[in-house]
C-alpha cells in the first residue's frame, strides 16, 4: 500500500503551485503582489505539514522510491525558511527594476520542489528527476531578465554546463544498475558491499556520479559557472541561486554517496579530497582578486564547498553532521550576505561593486553592523557561528586521521579572511562613494537583521542546531 501521508508536503506544494499559477493568470500588474501573498502562504503550510506528518524513523513509500526520515524533514523545513526570505528580500528590488513577475515565485517554488524531492529520493532515478526539475527551474530564473544580455549569457553558460553534468551523473547511474541490477540505495548499498563488488565499471560509474554531483555543488575543477552566473543574474536570482540549491546538493550528496555508495567509502574519499584541496585554494585566491562582490561571492561560495566535503570525507556520522551543520549555516550567512546588496541597490542600480559598500558606516551604522557580523561569520571569526562550522568540520577530519587536510583548511580560511575583512574596512574606514540615504521597507529591515543577529545567536549557542544535525542524521 503506498502511504501519500509521508509524502504529503510535496503533495501539498505541487497543489499550492497550481493554484498560484493560475491565479497568477488573471491578475494585473498593479495586482502581482496577490502571487507574492499566495507563495508565502504556501511556504507556509508546507511548513506546516512537514511538521504534522514528520516522522521519528524512516519510512519508505512508492515502492521504496521515496523515504521520509527526521534529516530530510529538518531540511525541508530550513529550505522553507530559506525560500521566504528570498522571495522577502526580493519584492521590493523586483517591483523597482520592473521585474516583479508571477514567473519569479512559480519558478522558485518548482525549484523548492525539486530540492524536496532530492532531500526524499531512495531511488537514483527519482534523485534525477528531482535534481532536473531545480535544474530547469534555475535555468530559466537566470535568464529571467529578458531585457539583459549578461543574464541570457549566464543562462547559456549554465545551460550547458548543467546539461553535460546532468548527462554524466545519468550514465554513471546506468552503469550502476547494469552491474547491481538496482537503482534503489539501500538495495545498491547491499550489491556494492559484496565480495568482488569494487569492479572497473563500478569505479567508472562512481567517477561519473562523483563529477555530477561536484557541478552541482560546485566544487573545483566544475566551478565555472558559478562566478559567472552570480555575477550575471539579477541579484535576487543569485540570491536564490546561492542559498536553497546548496542544500539540495547536500541532500544529493549524501544519499548517493553516503547511503547508496557507502561500501565504496575509501574510494569516493580519495575523489572528495582533489575536489577538496581544489576548491580551497581556487577558491579563496581567486576571490581575492575580484572586485564585483557578487563574484567574490561566487568564489567564496567555492572555498566554502571545499569545507563542505571535508565533513564527507571523514564519512561518519559525525562527520556528515558537520557537513550538514556547515551547509545550513552558510546558506544564512549567503542569504544575509546577498540581503544586503539589495538593501544598497535602488531603482536602475545594484550594488555589486566592492566600492558601493564603502562608507557604509556613514550611511546606515546598523546596516554596517549587519554586514560585519555577516562577513566576520563567513572569515570565521568566534563567537559568530561560522567559526563553529569550520571547527566542527576540521573536527571531524582531524579524527578521521586527516591532521594535514585540516591544515590546511586553517591556512586558507586565514587567507580567505583578507577579502572578507576588505569589505569590512570598507564600510568603516573608507570615505562613502554614494551618499544617498539607504531606504528599506520595514519587514525587509527588521528580518535582515534578524537573520544578521541570528550568526551571532547561533554562535553563542552553537550546541542547539549541531545537536539538531546530529539527531536526525543518528
Amino acid at each position: 500500500m503506498i502511504d501519500y501521508a509521508l509524502a504529503a508536503p510535496e503533495i501539498f506544494l505541487t497543489v499550492a503551485i497550481c493554484v498560484v499559477l493560475i491565479v497568477d493568470v488573471f491578475l494585473r500588474d498593479e495586482q502581482r503582489r496577490i502571487t507574492y501573498y499566495l507563495s508565502m502562504l504556501a511556504l507556509i503550510g508546507a511548513a506546516i505539514v512537514s511538521a504534522v506528518f514528520g516522522v521519528e524513523a524512516a519510512a519508505t513509500t512508492f515502492g521504496g522510491s521515496y523515504v521520509a526520515d527526521p534529516a530530510g524533514n529538518a531540511l525541508k523545513l530550513f529550505a522553507y525558511l530559506v525560500v521566504a526570505l528570498v522571495f522577502l528580500y526580493s519584492r521590493d528590488f523586483l517591483e523597482q527594476n520592473g521585474l516583479f513577475k508571477g514567473e519569479f515565485f512559480v519558478l522558485g517554488l518548482f525549484g523548492l520542489l525539486g530540492l524536496m524531492i532530492m532531500v526524499s529520493g531512495n531511488n537514483l532515478l527519482v534523485l534525477y528527476l528531482g535534481l532536473e526539475l531545480q535544474a530547469l527551474s534555475l535555468y530559466a530564473l537566470i535568464a529571467f531578465n529578458r531585457d539583459s544580455a549578461r543574464s541570457a549569457e549566464s543562462a547559456m553558460k549554465y545551460f550547458v554546463l548543467g546539461s553535460i553534468a546532468s548527462g554524466m551523473l545519468l550514465y554513471g547511474i546506468s552503469l550502476l544498475y547494469g552491474i547491481t541490477g538496482t537503482i534503489e540505495l539501500g538495495p545498491l548499498a547491499q550489491a556494492l558491499a559484496e565480495p568482488g563488488a569494487l569492479t572497473v565499471p563500478a569505479i567508472l560509474a562512481l567517477v561519473f556520479i562523483v563529477v555530477g554531483v561536484a557541478f552541482k555543488f560546485g566544487a573545483v575543477p566544475f566551478h565555472m559557472w558559478i562566478p559567472d552566473v552570480y555575477e550575471g543574474a539579477p541579484t535576487p536570482i543569485a540570491l536564490y541561486v546561492g542559498s536553497a540549491p546548496k542544500i539540495a546538493s547536500f541532500a544529493l550528496m549524501w544519499r548517493v554517496l553516503v547511503e547508496g555508495m557507502g561500501p565504496l567509502h575509501v574510494n569516493w574519499q580519495d575523489m572528495l579530497i582533489v575536489l577538496c584541496v581544489l576548491s580551497l585554494v581556487i577558491g579563496n585566491l581567486l576571490a581575492i582578486a575580484q572586485t564585483n562582490f557578487k563574484r567574490m561571492l561566487g568564489y567564496s561560495t567555492i572555498a566554502h564547498v571545499g569545507f563542505i566535503l571535508m565533513g564527507f570525507i571523514a564519512g561518519d556520522e559525525s562527520g556528515v553532521a558537520s557537513a550538514m551543520y556547515y551547509t545550513l549555516v552558510y546558506v544564512l550567512m549567503a542569504t544575509a550576505a546577498f540581503g544586503m546588496i539589495i538593501v544598497l541597490s535602488r531603482r536602475g542600480f545594484e550594488a555589486e561593486k566592492l566600492d558601493d559598500f564603502k562608507g557604509l558606516n556613514q550611511r546606515s551604522p546598523w546596516f554596517a553592523l549587519i554586514m560585519a557580523l555577516i562577513m566576520f561569520s563567513m572569515t570565521g571569526v568566534p563567537p559568530l557561528v561560522g567559526f563553529w562550522a569550520k571547527l566542527y568540520v576540521l573536527d571531524s577530519v582531524i579524527n578521521a586521521g586527516f591532521v594535514w587536510l585540516a591544515a590546511l583548511g586553517v591556512v586558507f580560511a586565514v587567507i580567505g579572511a583578507f577579502y572578507y575583512l576588505r569589505i569590512v574596512w570598507y564600510m568603516y574606514f573608507a570615505e562613502p562613494a554614494d551618499e544617498t540615504a539607504l531606504v528599506a521597507a520595514p519587514d525587509m529591515r527588521y528580518v535582515i537583521s534578524a537573520n544578521g543577529l541570528a550568526l551571532l545567536v547561533l554562535g553563542v549557542f552553537p550546541g542547539q542546531l549541531l545537536n539538531l544535525c546530529a539527531t536526525v542524521l543518528a
